[in-house]
């Protein structure tokens, strides 16, 4: 049984590489993302005010994103383009619009609603993960030809 499951399990994952290695790497991204949001509002900003809220937003987004570039470039997309400094730039501008998602959705679910910014942070993270891998199959990494 559980050979079969190893299996099919395989299968799955060579049919749906790209997916599965964009799944492992955003959630390895959240991890990131988190990891840089909870240490400032525990450590030295105050998510109560709304100004210091959104600087551990804006912190925590760029590690993520410097992080998910090099992954996904290396492991997702296996991007071969020399012109790394433009690629990498079309990542941090398309990263840009899901950045005011993420904002938004801070800026509602705690500023606005009075939700726990750690929770609306995770809701926020599945949003932002689904709206950033179609950013970068569409436009950051496609494919010419």
């Amino acid at each position: 049984m559980v050979k079969k499951l190893l299996k099919m399990g395989m299968v799955l994952y060579h049919k749906y590489t790209e997916i599965c290695n964009y799944l492992i790497i955003g959630g390895l991204t959240t991890v990131v993302s988190l990891a840089v949001y909870y240490g400032s509002v525990l450590t030295f900003l105050d998510p109560s005010r709304p100004v210091e809220l959104q600087m551990a937003n804006i912190l925590s987004w760029i590690c993520a994103v410097t992080f998910a570039y090099f992954t996904n470039r290396k492991f997702v997309f296996h991007s071969r383009n020399r012109n790394i400094l433009k690629e990498a730039g079309s990542f941090y501008v398309s990263r840009l619009s899901t950045l005011l998602l993420d904002m938004a959705v801070m800026f509602i679910g705690v500023t606005v609603l009075g939700q726990n910014d750690k929770i609306v942070k995770l809701i926020d993270q599945v949003l932002v993960t689904v709206a950033n891998y179609i950013i970068s199959k569409l436009i950051v990494f496609r494919k010419k030809g």
